[in-house]
């Protein structure tokens, strides 16, 4: 079985927060590895080249394949900073209704400025989901 192309890194976060070549991503990305952080009580890891994740779980499929992923992470990309809700969004309806300008994906929050977001929010969503992984996924 193909192994994860996401795997936890030892490369520094700081520094790739620091190459982020848009001022205004780059300070986005430290304000959300900062909030991460605290509301995770892990400190941030590089995953893979782009990702930085916070804490981790195991998960297993009924195909058999395996892997670890943060519980929860983002990555300030050109276009939009993206943020990795593990749990998916089918239970953050109302949370989602009150965030502000973003779209998701199956487990991705695209925000294109932290300025168009209650970060009030933001940190009641991260929370939520970080709280959902740690539940449906407990660490062994």
């Amino acid at each position: 079985m193909a192994e994860n192309k996401t795997q936890p890194t030892r490369a520094s976060v700081k520094a790739f927060l620091a190459s982020v070549p848009n001022p205004k991503r780059r300070q986005e990305g430290q304000t959300i590895a900062a909030l991460m952080e605290e509301l995770t009580g892990s400190p941030p890891k590089m995953w893979g080249p782009t990702i930085v994740g916070f804490g981790s779980y195991h998960y297993k499929y009924a195909s058999g394949r395996e892997g670890d992923s943060p519980l929860t992470g983002f990555s300030p990309r050109k276009d939009a900073l993206t943020l990795y809700i593990m749990g998916g969004f089918d239970t953050y309806e109302a949370l989602l209704g009150q965030l502000g300008k973003h779209k998701i994906g199956k487990a991705c929050l695209y925000i294109k400025s932290l300025e168009d977001v209650d970060l009030k929010i933001l940190k009641k969503l991260i929370t939520a989901s970080v709280k959902h992984m740690r539940k449906t996924h407990p660490e062994p």
